[in-house]
């Protein structure tokens, strides 16, 4: 994990997006505990109740579940949902600005669908 102080997102959601994309990657699987509050705030010198923030983010979003005494562990099926998430939000922010940068560049539809389909093969 790598945090940024000076990249103006805050710290708890780039603690949460980085231990989501762990979970997207498989890095953590379903039913594995992930570092604790303790171990990547003393790793990585952020507050304590900044990486709380973060991991209770991912709670909310059904992706983590406390257990009591024992840690935070990956969820059943959070993987899936954490894709499903990201795929929706990158259908919804990305590729309209993608398309949108095309069209200012003059790239026609079968153009860009054809640069596309090219990525795609290599």
């Amino acid at each position: 994990m790598h945090f940024d102080d000076s990249s103006g997102e805050p710290l708890f959601r780039q603690v949460a997006n980085q231990l989501g994309e762990a979970i997207v990657a498989g890095t953590y699987r379903e039913g594995d505990q992930v570092p604790s509050t303790t171990e990547i705030s003393t790793a990585y010198r952020i507050n304590p109740a900044t990486v709380l923030k973060g991991m209770n983010l991912l709670v909310e979003q059904g992706l983590l579940e406390k257990r009591r005494g024992l840690g935070m562990f990956v969820t059943a099926g959070a993987q899936r949902r954490a894709k499903d998430a990201r795929r929706e939000a990158f259908l919804a922010e990305s590729v309209p600005r993608f398309i949108d940068e095309a069209k200012r560049l003059g790239i026609a539809a079968d153009e860009l669908a054809a640069i596309i389909t090219k990525g795609y093969r290599s």
